[in-house]
């Protein structure tokens, strides 16, 4: 009956996985189409699947798809080679002459996944109205000798009458009154993983105690990875001992109200070849309770010796994600609230509680087409630091209206909002179709701005605008004590490769460096050789002047001399950053010579030498990045780059000069040595570090600078103007 058809359609609508016609398309569907099926499927379990990840094991999840067509995703279940699913989905079927394809994919995050076998469920062999237990064995193709596991389905199948078609034109008519838009709204799979996070866990990696010697020297160089869900961290390797002291954190989200399972690794690195496994073990955080640190001594298992842990889970951040004419600022006694939590007057309470963000993504225009039709499947990523949350995907427009809002916990007040444009893709991982990097610090709050879509090195134009709204609020106290902390670490990103463009141009900029103080150096001696009289007699009675009266604190108020002569350059609208207009068009010069270097054989021979000595040439590049980065971090710091951190220079050196004035340096020496002898008997687990690095952590190199510029629109296909040339 009608009633009953329309139920089972509604039952269908409400599951997972729903192939859902495009209304262009449904009506021939059902029109040509008299006689239709109903495919209930429930995904029971895997047994014996492929490994995939480098621990020996995988991470697998399962597609459907019919007639090319991705009609179902299933979870993915993190390390586990006999996962069991049990999820159901009902889908609707016109033809059975094209078969179900079921192909197994190991999740990694942030890279492609990886293959773990496939298999054909021909609808055609099924009974109808019969719940059937199939057993698929999985294969690939290209290695078809290979076992690959099984999979478990419970399959049904049931015809549907030509009152089906009337049951769905009365659901479709519903749909358009409600303005829902399912055919053009659906959430991309990724979406479905990046849901909201429940709290937060910060794990504190201290030592470990009686490692495994694994070198022939009788040590072993360790270092530890973590990893929960998609969630990946590496900490620093610690050479040549068995009782290493990383004192490292780390931050991770926490997704399952239950808590779930750190899993963690240490290994021992070994230059030239594969590194060696040292042991593992895991966290369980279902029965730690939150707001409280737990120490944890976690012993190694397939392997010798300790892990000293402190875990601290608390509960989630101020992050969410709504629509448009939903939105917390707009509200005058919310936003008069959020002002009152960050007033100086709370400046001291909760430290890690900067300020908060909210980003509206409006729309995108000329987007790239992606795909063979001309069209794209635009969705948009907003990162922030490590917390990650995205739009619905908008298919087949390169216009795309996402009218969302998405509101995060600034933690660190000199992050950099990162909003990726992509092109969702059922067969394959995303395609990148243009992106944006955004410093907090140069927000304007409350206005709506077109930002030009960047290649995804940030170095150059591609094709696309998006308009962004952005407001951030954040409370100056905290975010300048912030400052003086360690940055936090990202997720585990692609490993290091050998680049030729990348080696010369970090030597480059280190030989940028050192010929500023050749310069100075040759100018500081063109005095003492009277090459310019003036110059000289000014120079002499200067250092007379200064070696006379010369006092300790005037070391602080001379480097407050060079920032206050910047900022008069500055506010006079003259530009002391020269040199990375040099940098840009440096970074796109070496854009040009790798499109060449995929063209040249010879330079292609040259990389694959240099990837013989990939360890020597990753550490000699490396080196070379920090050596540049820092000189031209203290450069920008004098430079005013980032106002808030040269402001902050100077309240520091005008402390340090008032001390230095009235405080004797005796005490001032003393009072540094005791913090630093008495630090560890304090506070044994304190995580070290250097305050003067951590502030220049914060201050942009110049590549940082290139890539955060903002590109100049091209106003001739501006709205206004297309909305002149088109008033219809």
């Amino acid at each position: 009956s009608l009633s009953l058809s329309l139920s089972l359609v509604l039952l269908c609508v409400s599951l997972q996985g729903i192939n859902i016609v495009e209304p262009s398309n449904a009506e021939t569907a059902l029109v040509t189409n008299p006689g239709m099926y109903q495919l209930d499927i429930i995904l029971k379990k895997g047994h014996n699947l492929a490994i995939r990840d480098r621990g020996g094991t995988s991470d697998p999840y399962v597609k459907f798809k019919i007639g090319g067509k991705e009609v179902f995703r299933s979870r993915t279940i993190n390390k586990n080679l006999n996962p069991v699913w049990d999820e159901k989905v009902s889908l609707l079927v016109d033809s059975l002459r094209e078969p179900l394809y079921v192909k197994v994919f190991d999740y990694d995050f942030g890279l492609q996944d990886d293959f773990m076998g496939s298999a054909y469920l021909y609808l055609e062999s099924l009974e109808h109205q019969r719940n059937l237990d199939v057993t698929l064995d999985l294969e690939d193709p290209q290695y078809p000798d290979h076992d690959l596991g099984t999979l478990d389905l419970a399959v049904t199948l049931s015809p549907k009458e030509g009152d089906f078609r009337e049951a769905t034109m009365l659901l479709r008519r519903s749909w358009k009154r409600s303005n829902k838009l399912h055919s053009s709204m659906r959430l991309s799979d990724v979406h479905r993983k990046a849901q909201l996070w429940r709290g937060i866990v910060s794990i504190s990696l201290i030592e470990a105690r009686d490692l495994q010697p694994m070198d022939a020297n009788g040590f072993s160089d360790p270092y530890v990875k973590f990893r929960l869900g998609h969630q990946k961290y590496k900490s620093k390797t610690i050479p040549k001992t068995l009782n290493p002291q990383w004192r490292e954190q780390f931050d991770f989200h926490l997704y399952e109200e239950q808590g779930g399972f750190i899993d963690i690794t240490v290994w021992d690195k070994d230059a030239g070849k594969k590194d060696d496994f040292m042991g593992r073990c895991s966290v369980d955080l279902s029965p730690l309770s939150k707001e409280h640190t737990h120490k944890l001594d976690v012993p190694l298992e397939e392997g010798e010796g300790m892990l000293v842990l402190l875990v601290t889970l608390t509960g989630a951040a101020a992050v969410s994600i709504s629509d448009l004419s939903v939105n917390i600022l707009d509200d005058p006694h919310e936003r008069h609230q959020i002002l009152q939590r960050y007033s100086v007057l709370r400046s001291f309470h909760n430290l890690k509680d900067v300020g908060m963000v909210q980003v509206k993504v409006i729309r995108a225009e000329r987007l790239m087409a992606a795909d063979v039709t001309g069209k794209s499947d635009p969705f948009c990523v907003v990162e922030l630091s490590n917390d990650r949350l995205q739009t619905h995907t908008v298919y087949k427009n390169l216009n795309p209206e996402w009218n969302k809002v998405f509101t995060f916990n600034v933690k660190d007040i000199h992050s950099v909002l990162e909003v990726t444009v992509y092109d969702e893709d059922r067969d394959r991982s995303a395609d990148f179709l243009g992106k944006v990097a955004i410093p907090l610090l140069n927000i304007q709050n409350g206005e709506r701005k077109a930002y030009a879509l960047k290649s995804k090195e940030l170095t150059g134009p591609t094709k696309g605008v998006i308009f962004l709204e952005i407001d951030v609020i954040f409370n100056a106290v905290k975010a300048g004590l912030r400052t003086l902390i360690p940055i936090e670490q990202k997720y585990i990103e692609d490993e290091p490769r050998v680049s030729k463009q990348l080696l010369l141009q970090n030597f480059n900029r280190v030989r940028s460096c050192i010929l500023f103080l050749i310069n100075a150096g040759c100018y500081i001696n063109s005095c003492f050789e009277w090459h310019s009289p003036q110059r000289s007699i000014c120079a002499f009675l200067l250092f007379v002047l200064v070696v006379w009266n010369f006092e300790l604190y005037m070391i602080p108020l001379a480097l407050l001399l060079p920032l206050a002569w910047n900022y008069i350059l500055v506010a006079s609208g003259k530009d002391t950053r020269q040199d990375v207009q040099a940098m840009e068009d440096l970074l796109e010069d070496e854009d040009e010579d790798y499109e060449k270097d995929d063209k040249d054989p010879e330079r292609k021979g040259f990389i694959n030498k240099l990837y013989a000595i990939q360890d020597v040439c990753i550490s000699v590049q490396n080196a070379l990045d920090e050596v540049a980065s820092y000189g031209e971090r203290i450069k920008n710091t004098f430079n005013w780059t980032v106002p808030f951190l040269s402001w902050l220079a100077i309240v520091a050196l005008c402390v340090a000069t008032v001390l230095i004035y009235y405080i004797p340096l005796r005490y001032i020496v003393l009072a540094w040595g005791v913090n630093k002898f008495t630090k560890k008997l304090r506070d044994p687990y304190n995580i070290d570090n250097n305050e003067l690095l951590d502030f220049l952590s914060r201050v942009p190199s110049d590549i940082q600078v290139v890539q955060y510029r903002e590109l100049k629109l091209d106003l001739s296909h501006s709205p206004n103007k297309r909305k002149k040339n088109n008033p219809g």
